[in-house]
């Protein structure tokens, strides 16, 4: 068994392959050639009252592999003298942050590796993004409005650069330190031109692919700000604007994306940034978390896009390729790739392929699996 940690994600591990291994795993889903379990979480009162323990986990198997996705954090969702609103979280101190893949073969049940999950959730998260651009962007795309530079902004404009042949990305993000660092990695590392913008109406002007990739619990921008022929997509449900989905001509989801069970005080669905949750703690401890939807966004309980609402009859990415829902038809429509769901299934087809590129670079630290075996029943 293999220890593998986020620099040797990072070493062998390329946007063209995560999006090619996810979409061959979603592919899966028609044919029940691959499973997963959508994300639940648990919650419980931590120290302090403005925080809580969150434990999440999701689960997926394709391609003889089978991982869950596990992580452990204190989270607090702080609001700015601005209105801004952002879920913060840590692992016993802020700064470090414990997320791990267990990754298993389904052939024989074998524990395969453990790896940090630091890096490979930002490339599942934008190739994700990646596919949906692929499918749903117009081909002639060269023009990227981008909201968040972060972690995960960086893997979204990465994917779009892998699909579509974008020469230009415009980025906007609250801190001015952190736009203009992003645009100069980013132009070195992608060999394009990447302007940090003063606002989100600036980067969202004249793009050819909208994409916001922020913690915001509060919408990032207009939803009149949109044009004719944008694709649109996501990271987190609330950042978008509720009213944009009156905008949009065609709608995708990548797939289901939270437990679907029946609702009681102690299973709540769509409160903090979890599509699902077990929530423990008293009625006022339970205050701090998030209620749904608090302000107008995509998340919440807003009817015409959550999984147990109408939102469930939206058409999934297995649907697009199978042909039982049309994609983008005509060159003026503004498209929407809802880059939420089908997350096990990303672990277990990323980290499949970063298993095996580890092995056959003979990387990470090797530990006995005899350490993880037992003699007695389980």
């Amino acid at each position: 068994m293999r220890l593998i940690n986020n620099d040797e994600v990072n070493h062998v591990l390329r946007m063209a392959d995560c999006i090619r291994v996810q979409e061959e795993a979603f592919r899966g889903l028609v044919d029940y050639g691959a499973v997963h379990r959508p994300r639940v979480d648990l919650y419980y009162p931590a120290e302090g009252s403005e925080s809580y323990f969150r434990w999440g986990s999701m689960e997926g198997a394709s391609s003889q592999y089978f991982a869950i996705r596990m992580k452990s954090d204190i989270v607090s969702w702080p609001k700015t003298d601005d209105g801004g609103w952002t879920e913060e979280k840590h692992c016993i101190e802020p700064g470090t942050y414990c997320g791990l893949i267990f990754l298993l073969s389904t052939k024989n049940g074998e524990p395969l590796a453990l790896i940090n999950d630091g890096l490979l959730q930002h490339f599942r998260v934008g190739g994700g993004a990646g596919i949906g651009a692929k499918y749903l962007s117009r081909e002639d795309s060269e023009v990227v409005g981008l909201i968040g530079s972060g972690g995960m902004a960086r893997t979204f404009l990465d994917a779009f650069c892998c699909v579509r042949p974008i020469k230009e990305c415009r980025v906007f993000s609250p801190t001015k330190g952190h736009k203009e660092a992003f645009a100069e990695e980013m132009s070195d590392k992608l060999g394009i031109r990447v302007v940090a913008v003063s606002g989100p109406q600036e980067a969202i002007a004249g793009a050819d692919i909208v994409s916001s990739a922020t913690d915001s619990m509060v919408p990032v921008y207009d939803a009149a700000w949109l044009e004719e022929g944008q694709h649109v997509t996501n990271l987190g449900r609330r950042e978008m604007p509720e009213e944009a989905i009156s905008r949009f001509d065609v709608v995708v989801r990548q797939g289901v994306a939270g437990l679907q069970m029946k609702q009681t005080d102690i299973f709540q669905a769509e409160r903090g940034h979890s599509p699902a949750a077990f929530i423990g703690g008293t009625a006022e401890q339970q205050c701090v978390i998030p209620e749904k939807n608090p302000s107008p966004g995509f998340g919440g309980d807003s009817p015409e896009f959550m999984d147990r609402g109408r939102g469930g009859d939206k058409p999934e990415f297995k649907d697009l390729v199978t042909g039982k829902c049309e994609g983008r038809t005509t060159s003026n429509q503004i498209t929407f790739y809802r880059n939420v769901g089908n997350q096990g299934l990303q672990f277990s087809s990323v980290g499949g392929l970063v298993y095996e590129k580890i092995i056959e670079r003979d990387m990470g630290r090797e530990i006995p699996t005899d350490w993880l075996l037992q003699d007695i029943r389980d």
